[in-house]
């Protein structure tokens, strides 16, 4: 103790010079001292894991540029995953401690679609740090991408939609099949969609999509009529597209739109998986196979490459043979 008021004393003594009295200063010290055990500071050691305070500020950078819902929730749960797995400071973080957690993953037998999105998510993560100057090396420059089959997953043909159209029975699932099968809109957007944002006289509704980007999806006469009839029959003032169908009134939700398309499924009889994917991916390969050109496909399905809606539409046999005998 006796060096610290010494310390202090020879502070005031560079301040005040001969303003003070150093005697007294030190009395009053020390009786204000008496009693305390006063220890040297001891220097703390860098931090060990910070992993979980930059996946935090990650996911607040993804909100501000504009990311959606879904896939901030995406990138938060495979990224504390990580962050739970690892347990290590950024900047200590090697390949080989990726490829461990990767190989972890392969070892549940996931899909490779699965691991793919881990490591896109993980690569996008350790670019980011990288900019940031969080870390001068990235460990992920190492990893490989895992190379996934584009395969055409099954559209619904013609006579499956004629056949759905019989199951819809209520003025709302009419609307819901009609709305999907027309737009091809996101189950996500037709979630959100807003009485403001159609647009009777074109034909047009307004959706919002990923990355909160609008753009224009289209009603089919058929789609037109249903939907005018469902909100007709409607005595509410909510301003959702899709409501409940008890009081208090309100968006209708994923998990219910869901729902309705099962039971519309199973009302027709078909013996398919239906989901209100199926109806997006069925509509742009009818669109496809009615000769729409691609590009245009990809401005309604609000795709930011045209390869992700090469995946989409699927070609059919007949159309195939159609194109060749015109062109060959």
């Amino acid at each position: 103790m006796n060096e610290i008021i010494v310390k202090i004393i020879g502070r005031l003594d560079l301040e005040y010079g001969n303003l003070i009295d150093q005697q007294k200063v030190r009395s009053i010290i020390e009786e204000v001292l008496y009693g305390y055990n006063i220890t040297s500071k001891e220097t703390l050691p860098a931090t060990l894991d910070d992993m979980q305070e930059k996946v935090m500020l990650y996911i607040a950078v993804k909100k501000i540029e504009g990311a959606s819902v879904n896939t901030i929730k995406a990138y938060k749960k495979t990224l504390r995953q990580f962050s739970n797995h690892i347990r290590k400071n950024v900047k200590s973080i090697t390949t080989m401690d990726i490829r461990i957690y990767l190989a972890f993953f392969a070892e549940k037998e996931l899909k490779n679609t699965s691991i793919a999105t881990y490591t896109s998510i993980l690569r996008a993560f350790f670019a980011w740090l990288e900019s940031e100057d969080y870390i001068s090396k990235n460990p992920m420059d190492r990893i490989k991408t895992i190379k996934i089959e584009k395969r055409l997953k099954e559209a619904l043909t013609k006579t499956d939609i004629e056949l759905l159209r019989t199951g819809a029975k209520t003025y709302r699932e009419k609307a819901i099949f009609e709305v999907f099968y027309s737009t091809g809109a996101r189950l996500s957007e037709i979630e959100q969609m807003k009485l403001q944002d159609i647009d009777w006289q074109k034909g047009q509704i307004k959706v919002i999509g990923k990355g909160d980007k609008e753009r224009i999806v289209f009603m089919s006469p058929s789609c037109q009529v249903h939907l005018k009839k469902y909100l007709m029959s409607r005595t509410d003032d909510c301003d959702a597209v899709f409501i409940t169908k008890k009081k208090p009134y309100k968006y209708l939700g994923k998990d219910t739109i869901r729902r309705e398309v099962k039971r519309i499924a199973k009302n027709a009889g078909l013996n398919k998986n239906v989901s209100p994917h199926l109806f997006r991916r069925s509509a742009s390969t009818h669109w496809l196979n009615s000769n729409m050109d691609m590009t245009v496909v990809k401005e309604i399905l609000g795709h930011s490459t045209i390869s992700t809606t090469e995946i989409y539409c699927q070609v059919s046999d007949s159309e195939v043979e159609h194109q060749f005998r015109k062109y060959a």
